[in-house]
């Protein structure tokens, strides 16, 4: 193949891409409650159909999320040549989180300014997204040079766990050879770094219990609030110091992740809360809450641990927080379940995915690859651990510190170049 073409080819489809962007962006796939998932799977779909791919909707029926309202509705592409050979699949996921607050730009309009492109996604990861469906599109129109099969899937519920997206399709055999070979997931972490993996996760709700009773007699009861207090208290100042010094030999990046981490999600003790508010007489509006101590309150830990670390380790250093409170705390009672786990991944340096891709980074940017492990978990926990396919690895545009922050962004020229790498990369493996 005559890389130079592929490359021009690409670089005219510069306004497509953004213009591809953008429209994705404007499709709010808001995780939760999965909105207009089936909308984007279709978008995708029909788009990838008018260029000869397959097409398969495949819907996660039964698994977490999925309803009739909100369908766990993901979207499998795949062009195949005249020729046997290998299989060259881009996964990414189409969710994206809240909005939150914080935005000087409307979040999903795909506003362009100074060579960006922002809205709630565009780095995490309908960037990446367009410029692997740019990359497929520009090597199939390229006509020569590569055989086998190429891939484009675009899947749900990644920022939940993926159970009713990449994990549910593994689960049906569409992450494992002969069908797939190698696969790229285009998240945002950085135009010249491949990651090869990423750090293990623990979520879990811890749960103390109290003793109800009338909130002008506080004392007849028991808060479970004030007993997660001392817990909440015990994780600042005890385990968060011990886990500022484990710092893992692996680079993961930004530097900050290297040391194991732990996070308190959500924490909610006693009563639903209202929005209360008052009339023109300053009269309470609503449902008022009755006086009552808490005798429930809940809080979910995010721990997120380094490969130097086992899971049972990390489990029973809460637990051990937990039965210490018990022993030297009057009335703390708990309970400890578990939401989510998985193991920290790596994909060997030496596998063809990872070498190709290099080679692409370093015919676009003149230098040599960085190799990171990422922060947080994302699909490849699914694919390289259920799917037991080793060749996998993300690489793919944006800047991961920009991801799930208001006034979201990613740059088109990182966009442009990470498709030409990713129609490069494919080119090397495929040929």
């Amino acid at each position: 193949m005559n890389y130079s073409s592929l490359l021009k080819r690409i670089d005219h489809k510069r306004d497509e891409l953004v213009a591809l962007t953008q429209d994705l962006i404007r499709i709010p796939t808001i995780n939760p409650q999965g909105e207009a998932y089936a909308e984007c799977a279709h978008f995708i779909g029909e788009r990838l159909r008018k260029r000869g791919f397959n097409i398969e909707y495949v819907r996660a029926l039964h698994e977490a999320g999925d309803s009739d309202k909100y369908p766990r509705i993901n979207v499998v592409a795949r062009y195949e040549t005249a020729q046997p050979g290998k299989c060259m699949h881009f996964n990414s996921h189409i969710d994206v989180v809240e909005v939150g607050t914080g935005w000087t730009v409307p979040p999903f309009s795909g506003w362009v300014q100074s060579e960006k492109i922002y809205g709630r996604g565009s780095c995490d990861m309908k960037g990446g997204l367009a410029a692997s469906i740019i990359a497929c599109e520009s090597l199939i129109e390229e006509g020569v040079g590569w055989r086998g099969a190429l891939e484009i899937s675009g899947t749900v519920d990644e920022e939940s766990g993926g159970f009713a997206g990449v994990a549910y399709l593994v689960s049906k055999g569409y992450f494992s050879p002969p069908k797939v070979d190698y696969v790229i997931i285009p998240e945002p972490l950085g135009v010249d770094r491949i990651c090869l993996g990423h750090r293990g996760v623990w979520w879990a709700e811890v749960e103390t219990h109290g003793r109800i009773a009338h909130g002008s007699m506080p004392f007849l009861g028991d808060s479970a609030i004030l007993q997660m207090s001392a817990f909440l208290q015990q994780i600042e100042q005890v385990l968060h110091p011990k886990l500022r010094q484990r710092i893992s030999q692996h680079p993961v990046e930004p530097p900050g992740a290297r040391a194991s981490t732990l996070n308190i999600n959500s924490i909610h003790g006693g009563q639903t809360e209202q929005s209360y508010r008052t009339n023109d007489k300053g009269h309470p509006v609503g449902d008022l809450p009755s006086p009552v101590v808490a005798h429930t309150c809940k809080a979910v830990i995010d721990r997120r641990f380094i490969v130097e670390e086992t899971l049972a380790e990390v489990k029973q250093e809460i637990v051990d927080i937990l039965e210490n409170l018990k022993h030297c705390r009057h009335g703390f009672q708990y309970s400890l379940k578990d939401i989510m786990q998985f193991l920290p991944t790596h994909t060997d340096q030496q596998q063809p995915v990872v070498v190709a891709t290099a080679q692409a980074i370093q015919e676009i940017y003149g230098k040599d690859a960085q190799y990171i492990a990422s922060p947080g978990t994302y699909d490849q926990k699914h694919i390289l651990r259920s799917g037991e396919l080793k060749n996998c690895i993300a690489y793919g545009p944006g800047k991961l510190e920009l991801a799930h922050q208001p006034d979201e962004y990613v740059d088109i020229e990182d966009v442009v170049n990470s498709s030409k790498i990713m129609a490069l990369a494919a080119t090397k493996l495929l040929s």
